[in-house]
């Protein structure tokens, strides 16, 4: 449904207003409460300057927007520790996280109690990361969310019935391709949802299913056919799969 690699995201975002139910917007997309603030998917933190123009925001209160910002800064400073393979600062490639590293160094020591190094019976040194799995959690379900009610107009405030998330590199071939390739839609999303939209436009670039925000940052896929499926990947290391039935 959804891939662009030849026009800027948020040009193309611009252009798909969503004419959906208006009975599925003005509240909370996290908790079904007040809209005091708006909340961006993916999250800022996720992405490098310069970004994309016409960031997406959802409806949010202030209690969810807030409560996510910690954990989406810790999730996006573990991940480019564990694709630099330190925590020191120095050595990080994304200038957004060694500045957050610098500042907070309680950030760091949490990030570094989830390390441990040991040597293989070869000698190599073998680097093993433990996240915090709810902080984690916490984040893949905010960007679910928040993807199935930008795109599809189909805001899900209940638990899904399935939640996976794992490096790329752990998965096995078959299970990669199946990860990356989407899913046959026989059924149109709803009328006047973007992803609708997408449909209609029935550009090339969207042929392979996948929406690339920034290039080896930030890709997703959302997708309403029976269940409802959301699959993302940060950083082109950690992926993660949402369904709703």
């Amino acid at each position: 449904m959804l891939l662009n690699t030849k026009t800027d995201w948020g040009e193309k975002m611009e252009r798909l207003p969503n004419n959906g139910d208006d009975r599925q917007k003005g509240f909370c997309v996290h908790c079904g409460g007040q809209t005091e603030s708006k909340d961006h998917a993916p999250s800022k933190v996720f992405l490098d300057l310069p970004h994309p123009k016409h960031m997406p925001s959802l409806p949010s209160c202030g209690d969810c927007n807030n409560g996510f910002s910690g954990d989406e800064e810790y999730l996006a400073c573990f991940i480019e520790c564990v694709v630099c393979g330190t925590s020191d600062p120095e050595q990080l490639s994304r200038d957004k996280i060694k500045r957050a590293l610098r500042r907070n160094r309680s950030l760091r020591d949490r990030i570094e109690r989830g390390h441990r190094q040991s040597d293989t019976v070869g000698g190599a040194l073998i680097h093993v990361w433990q996240p915090e799995d709810e902080r984690v959690r916490r984040v893949v379900m905010k960007l679910a969310r928040c993807h199935a009610a930008y795109e599809l107009n189909e805001p899900r405030l209940d638990e899904p019935e399935h939640v996976l998330v794992m490096p790329l590199v752990s998965m096995m071939d078959d299970q990669r391709d199946h990860f990356e390739t989407a899913p046959e839609v026989n059924i149109w999303p709803e009328v006047g949802s973007r992803a609708m939209h997408r449909m209609l436009i029935a550009d090339d670039a969207y042929a392979s299913g996948w929406i690339t925000v920034q290039k080896g940052r930030y890709r997703f896929l959302a997708v309403a056919e029976g269940s409802l499926m959301i699959r993302g990947v940060l950083s082109e290391y950690l992926a993660f799969e949402v369904i709703w039935e």
